[in-house]
């Protein structure tokens, strides 16, 4: 994070650090004799996993989302071998390979984490950093939003509570649910 509290320098890292790893598994993503299904699984285990590393915590905004968004679709054509001058659907190319938007993901790591530590001892630290309310004057014009109000639209859009997260199951199964 910067010290704005922006999310971009890590964006850009993991973004960069994750077409590093695509290169490194160019011929087996593209490989024809490899069914999408489990070219979408190794994507998702080692270039994906590692493009998202750490976004639990971040502040992402939008602009943050579409990057990502845009890495992981052009990375996607390629394995499908489809050019973006033949117009493919974005949704049926990421069902041919049986993975879901980076969006989501991002959204469900949140709210894991969110549960994860919702369920920590009061005493905890983390715990206590995500509750801890930075006093003084706020900067002019319209305030960035912290991670907390954006996880607080998550779980009112999937109607979550903290009672949900105690049981650990219950939440994962409530946060898999796409909607």
């Amino acid at each position: 994070m910067n010290l704005d509290g922006d999310a971009d320098a890590a964006v850009e890292a993991r973004i960069r650090i994750g077409w590093n790893k695509f290169r490194q598994l160019v011929p087996l993503l593209t490989n024809k004799d490899v069914s999408l299904i489990m070219t979408g699984r190794l994507y998702s285990s080692c270039v994906r996993s590692s493009m998202l590393h750490g976004s639990e915590t971040w502040p992402a905004r939008k602009e943050n989302v579409v990057a990502l968004q845009q890495a992981e679709m052009t990375m996607v054509r390629w394995m499908c071998g489809i050019k973006l001058k033949d117009r493919f659907p974005s949704k049926e190319l990421r069902e041919r390979l049986g993975i879901d938007d980076i969006a989501l993901v991002l959204q469900q790591n949140r709210l894991r984490w969110y549960g994860h530590v919702l369920r920590k001892e009061d005493v905890d630290w983390v715990k206590k950093c995500m509750e801890y309310e930075v006093e003084g004057p706020r900067p002019r014009g319209k305030p960035k939003r912290t991670w907390r109000e954006v996880v607080k639209e998550y779980c009112l859009a999937r109607k979550l509570n903290k009672e949900d997260a105690m049981d650990r199951s219950k939440w994962w199964k409530l946060i898999k649910d796409v909607r």
